[in-house]
């Protein structure tokens, strides 16, 4: 990628997978469907169900070929998220509650001004986090052990 290409990626993205929109241009423009992937580095969306088409396979070890339709991806400009309330699509904004907390809410024409909820999907983690210590992980005697003193100063370096 060049770097007046890499100018344009979107640096903050506010639809998140799991995300409820609706697809404003394209064949399937006005239908809603929910974000399946966001890949950033082309700017794209892949909404479940939506901006079908079919795509030519050969056929090599281990699948067969044939004739399958597949969810292209649509450019982010091309989908809104959809008000929970009012169910139009809204553009996103970002506002802090009074205990600090960011949430998202709508924003726009006819927009209801309500949370956008963060969705469940990524509570989910793809990849568990290991429960046994690997070869690589740094022991717990080897962390928990004090090896400075503020105090008396022991254990700082001669310089």
């Amino acid at each position: 990628m060049g770097w007046k290409a890499a100018e344009k990626l979107i640096r903050h993205w506010k639809i998140l997978r799991g995300d409820n929109v609706m697809i404003t241009r394209g064949k399937d423009k006005g239908e809603t469907g929910v974000i399946k992937r966001v890949i950033r580095s082309q700017n794209r969306v892949i909404v479940e169900g939506k901006n079908l088409v079919k795509k030519h396979i050969k056929q090599g070890q281990g699948h067969e070929g044939g004739i399958f339709t597949v969810e292209a991806p649509l450019h982010a400009s091309n989908v809104q998220v959809v008000d929970p309330v009012t169910g139009r699509p809204v553009k996103v904004g970002v506002r802090y509650l009074e205990d600090g907390t960011k949430v998202r809410v709508s924003r726009g024409l006819g927009a209801s001004g309500s949370i956008i909820p963060r969705p469940e999907i990524l509570k989910i983690r793809t990849t568990p986090r290991p429960t046994v210590a690997g070869p690589k992980d740094t022991p717990m005697d080897v962390v928990l052990e004090k090896t400075y003193d503020a105090k008396t100063g022991k254990g700082m370096p001669e310089l």
